[in-house]
């Protein structure tokens, strides 16, 4: 494990020393590539250790959703977890009290979401440093994270915990990048774009390739991406998760500090002691988790609004619809009735291609 960590360092130094300029773009872009490839191995466990996942960390799927806390050791993750969800945490004044993942859930708008209360991060945990491989490992299931962060020295952990979230694969707040990539058998590479590019040409892109052994293959660039993107679409295992930054212990600075911590994007100033500032957290975990929620309405009855099948909007076809409530449903579908916002009439017949929007009411029709 030592001698993985040492590579990774040295090319890290080597990185650091290098120059940023178009002359060393490529070499940079090589560099970047075998950091990568390291870092993977260093992810993926070889498979003669034995060991396990360790205790407590895999946690059964429940809910719609999944929403991590992530942070630092005693910032607050427990105190605020225990104050939305009613689970106890263990909480205490120092470090590392929590030690294992604690799930609870929360009903909000009819949905049910699932919080994990995961053990404090420390620094190095790309590295294999404490139980950080574990708790990022959790972290890369849930559909969007909660870091947890202490106001009074915000920006300097929330950088350390991006790059540890980073180096294991997770991309907070991004869309995958423009890039079409696909190997072939024969014909050399082939770099096409759509724009200029500022950050690659094509010898840094054969550069990358090649350090993945790869010498036959399309790649087409619809933005002006960096190298960081195109090791990002070779590798395949990217997570692109949702992220909000929640500036905890707010009782403790005053109303002009409080306005400059408002101005930071993707973040929600609480104080989990006082329980300030909750509604607003939670207005905002439901706008990022990008939720809809459908209501069914059986023939000749009412819409039941009691307990709403919820869906994420991107996928929030009829046909995802039918298959949440039971699979059987799609072999006698004939057609739906759609009252709501996305009918163009009220009711409006679809088929199961029709894309739902939130708080739509369908009605399923069956073959006789």
């Amino acid at each position: 494990m030592s001698t993985i960590i040492d590579k990774i360092k040295d090319i890290e130094a080597e990185m650091a020393k290098t120059q940023k300029n178009k002359a060393t773009s490529y070499h940079l872009g090589t560099l970047k590539a075998k950091l990568a490839k390291l870092r993977r191995e260093l992810l993926t466990p070889t498979a003669g250790g034995g060991g396990g996942a360790g205790v407590g960390f895999d946690v059964a799927k429940t809910g719609v959703a999944r929403v991590g806390f992530v942070g630092f050791p005693s910032v607050g993750k427990s105190t605020l977890m225990s104050k939305i969800t009613g689970t106890h945490s263990e909480v205490g004044a120092y470090e590392f009290t929590t030690l294992t993942t604690v799930p609870g859930v929360i009903q909000y708008k009819g949905a049910k979401i699932q919080m994990l209360d995961l053990p404090g991060i420390i620094e190095g945990a790309k590295d294999g440093k404490g139980r950080g491989r574990q708790v990022i490992a959790v972290a890369r299931t849930c559909s969007l994270i909660f870091i947890v962060l202490d106001v009074l020295k915000p920006l300097g952990d929330k950088k350390i915990i991006e790059r540890e979230l980073e180096g294991f694969g997770i991309r907070l707040n991004k869309q995958p990048p423009p890039i079409y990539f696909k190997k072939k058998e024969k014909g050399g590479v082939n770099v096409t774009s759509t724009v200029s590019l500022t950050h690659l040409d094509s010898d840094a892109v054969k550069a990358i390739l090649s350090e993945y052994r790869i010498h036959n293959a399309d790649v087409s660039f619809k933005a002006d991406c960096t190298a960081d993107d195109l090791i990002d679409v070779i590798e395949g295992n990217r997570i692109y998760i949702p992220c909000i930054y929640v500036l905890n212990k707010i009782d403790q600075i005053s109303i002009e500090e409080l306005d400059i911590v408002y101005r930071i994007p993707h973040s929600i100033p609480i104080s989990a002691h006082h329980g300030w500032n909750f509604d607003d957290l939670l207005e905002k975990m439901w706008e990022y988790l990008d939720l809809a929620r459908i209501y069914t309405k059986p023939k000749g009855q009412l819409p039941d609004y009691s307990a709403p099948v919820v869906i994420k909007k991107s996928e929030a076809s009829i046909e995802k619809f039918c298959n949440t409530i039971h699979k059987a449903i799609l072999k006698e579908f004939k057609h739906a009735l759609v009252w709501g916002s996305s009918a163009k009439h009220q009711p409006q017949k679809v088929g199961k291609e029709h894309i739902l929007g939130d708080e739509d009411v369908v009605q399923i029709i069956k073959k006789t």
